[in-house]
This record gives structure tokens, C-alpha cells and sequence, in this order.
């Protein structure tokens, strides 16, 4: 469940968006609730403190308070560096603000035309859902294999490489462990996408790696360890990272 908070300190206003907020929840069915709406910046840092759930803030910039809603975001992302931060203002000339704090805010929305402060809301609420779905289906992802009497369980986004071992084995490396099975690599490869091979030993996971050294020919991933390419599996890795940069431009 999502959790969306408002933090306004004109009632009128804090009441609009809250209508806005809840009508759109209700009607459209979303796993999400308006948990606060507040006009006091500590009532709410409060309640953060208390959570753990994911959550989408709707900040006005002028709280009348020791602190601002700028400032506020910044605390917030203290506090939940994964939360989604939208500042909702009439100062149009503020919205640099956000960079210089470093809050990396998902929207900032002008007070001047309610009509659009809605529309502007609800784009926001899709958006936070959005990202919720495709983070809990890519969290579901989990490669299961039986090991000798047991069965383990690895969360894709743990997994660094695999690599070939004697005997038809595979040793899997996870960001801080290592285990082997019976199993071959070219199974393996099919299993997800984002598991491709860079050389006849070796699959990479390639949302963990962190650079290339193609002169060596050598990949490091996240957690430190190196697996190797070779010289004509590694451009596939290389278009391949280069299509995701281009598709998150």
C-alpha cells in the first residue's frame, strides 16, 4: 500500500486536495490511502517515523512554520530516501529550489488554476502506483533451485553472475555469498533477460554491473566481485546497456 500525505497550511486548500486525493483512490480502486493531511510539518515528520510503507507527499512550499516545505523535503528524504516529493506552491520562480536541496522532487505543481492542480495530482497518484507495480513485480522475480535436500531462493536484483564449474556444475555469486548446483548456463541465460551471457563461463546479471573495462575485458559488478568477457559476447552486453541508458533517456 501506498500511503499519501498532504502537508498544506490554508485549510480550504489542504481540504481540496485531500478531496482530490481520496475521490481518485476510491474510484479507481488503488492499493493506497490518504494516511495525513496536515498543516503542521512535525505532525508529519511524526507519523514518517512510525511508517514503513511506501509513501507519495504533497508539500506546500509556504507552511507558515519554523520550516519550509522545501526544507521539509529535504528532512522527508532523510527519512525515506525511496519516497516520491511533490511541492505544490504559488512562487513559480521557487522550483529550483528543489534541485539546490536535493530533493529530487517527482512534480511541482502551481497553485494558479485548480482545474490543472487536479489534473496535476492525479497524473502524480498514477505515476506513484505506476512505479509501485513495476517495483513489486520485479521484487516477486526469484530464481528457485533444489540443491541437494534443500531449495533456495534468490531475489533476482542479489544476483551478480553465474559461473561454469566442473562436473556440469554452476557456481551462482550473490552480493555476498556463493553456492553451486547441477545446471548449465544456457538454461540459465533464458530464464530472465536481464541475464546474459559475456563469455562461454560466464552470465551476467546486468542490472548489477557497474562498469566495463573492455580492454581487459573484464566486468565489475556491485558488490566488488569480477567476471570476465569475451570478445565478441561482451558487445552484447555493451548494446544492450546502451539500449536501456537510451530507453531511461
Amino acid at each position: 500500500m501506498i500511503d499519501v500525505f498532504i502537508c498544506e497550511d490554508q485549510e480550504e486548500q489542504r481540504e481540496k486536495i485531500s478531496r482530490y486525493v481520496a475521490n481518485y483512490i476510491m474510484i479507481e480502486n488503488l492499493d493506497m490511502r490518504l494516511a495525513l493531511a496536515t498543516g503542521n510539518p512535525d505532525e508529519l515528520l511524526g507519523y514518517i517515523e512510525e511508517s514503513n510503507k511506501d509513501a507519495l507527499y504533497f508539500l506546500d512550499i509556504d507552511l507558515n512554520h519554523r520550516i519550509n516545505g522545501i526544507n521539509l523535503g529535504a528532512e522527508i528524504r532523510k527519512m525515506d530516501p525511496n519516497g516520491d516529493i511533490v511541492f505544490i506552491t504559488t512562487h513559480s520562480e521557487m522550483s529550483y529550489l528543489n534541485f539546490v536541496y536535493k530533493v529530487a522532487a517527482m512534480d511541482f505543481i502551481i497553485k494558479d488554476d485548480f482545474e490543472e492542480v487536479k489534473e496535476k495530482v492525479i497524473s502524480c497518484l498514477k505515476a506513484a502506483n505506476e512505479k509501485r507495480q513495476i517495483s513489486s513485480n520485479g521484487a516477486k522475480k526469484k530464481f528457485v533451485q533444489k540443491i541437494a535436500d534443500k531449495i533456495i531462493s534468490v531475489d533476482y536484483k542479489d544476483i551478480m553472475f553465474f559461473e561454469s564449474s566442473p562436473l556440469h556444475k554452476v557456481v551462482l555469486h550473490m552480493e555476498n555469498r556463493q553456492v553451486e548446483f547441477y545446471g548449465k548456463l544456457k538454461e540459465i541465460e533464458k530464464e530472465y533477460e536481464g541475464f546474459i551471457r559475456c563469455h562461454n563461463s560466464f552470465v551476467v546479471n546486468i542490472d548489477n554491473i557497474q562498469e566495463i573495462d573492455f580492454k581487459k575485458k573484464e566486468i565489475l559488478l556491485n558488490n566488488g566481485e569480477i567476471c570476465y568477457g569475451s570478445a565478441r559476447m561482451i558487445k552484447a552486453v555493451q548494446k544492450n546497456l546502451e539500449t536501456r541508458i537510451t530507453n531511461n533517456d
